[in-house]
């Protein structure tokens, strides 16, 4: 029998959906283990280790996102995928802010599942934030995870460091959300129907916005066409 291409770990109460996620990623190639509850899943992807963990927000006796919290904090480059409800962008949101690299929402297509635990899992080989950049007076720090300006600091997570590394080195020109997905998500599929681009560039301008004190949040959009950041003076 051949290695699997990566391990899984899926916490998720549904009995049926576990199994048949489990099945799936089976069928594809991967290890995959299951656990339905929250503590006991918590405890299983601290103690072993797993190169991907699909995690639902309501599970028995610890919810999804403080399960994310405990794992970005202890395992800082543990890949997470939370599974969410179809439409619950609060969720989402929330999932993202507990350190998630990414989310799907139910019901979902296998073939969308597959594509997302394709393209984080490469995302280990591919990074464009371990550096240091400064633009408009704001040090974005790859290293600490920080943007700082003045004697004010905000937090980002490793995929807002991503995006403004990869849109600075681009910063003469659009780069459209099929881009994003391709070279910072690390997307084979790019016609898969996703907002966390959008969301993420959202979060990243409050961010900057409430940091620098500025009107402006650097991150522009450009209507039909996607992202370029704000010329400097």
């Amino acid at each position: 029998m051949k290695d699997p291409k990566a391990m899984i770990l899926v916490v998720e109460d549904d009995p049926a959906i576990l199994e048949g996620l489990l099945d799936v990623l089976v069928f594809n190639g991967y290890g995959a283990v299951g656990e339905k509850d929250g503590e006991k899943g918590l405890q299983k992807a601290l103690k072993e280790h797993f190169d991907l963990i699909l995690l639902d927000v309501m599970l028995p006796s610890l919810d999804g996102f403080s399960i994310c919290s405990e794992l970005r904090r202890k395992m800082p480059g543990q890949g997470i995928i939370m599974l969410t409800a179809k439409g619950a962008e609060e969720d989402i949101v929330t999932g993202f802010r507990a350190g998630a690299d990414d989310y799907i929402s139910k019901p979902f297509s296998l073939r969308e599942l597959i594509v997302r635990i394709e393209a984080l899992l490469r995302r280990s080989g591919k990074s464009f934030g371990n550096e240091q950049i400064s633009y408009f007076g704001i040090f974005f720090n790859g290293k600490t995870l920080t943007a700082s300006f003045k004697n004010r600091s905000r937090e980002l997570t490793r995929r807002e460091m991503d995006i403004i590394a990869y849109l600075y080195h681009n910063k003469d020109r659009i780069v459209s959300k099929k881009e994003l997905l391709k070279e910072v998500w690390h997307y084979a599929d790019t016609t898969v129907e996703t907002r966390t681009v959008d969301i993420h560039i959202i979060k990243l301008r409050k961010k900057i916005t409430s940091l620098a004190e500025k009107d402006n949040p650097i991150i522009l959009t450009i209507r039909g066409e996607g992202y370029r950041l704000e010329p400097e003076p």
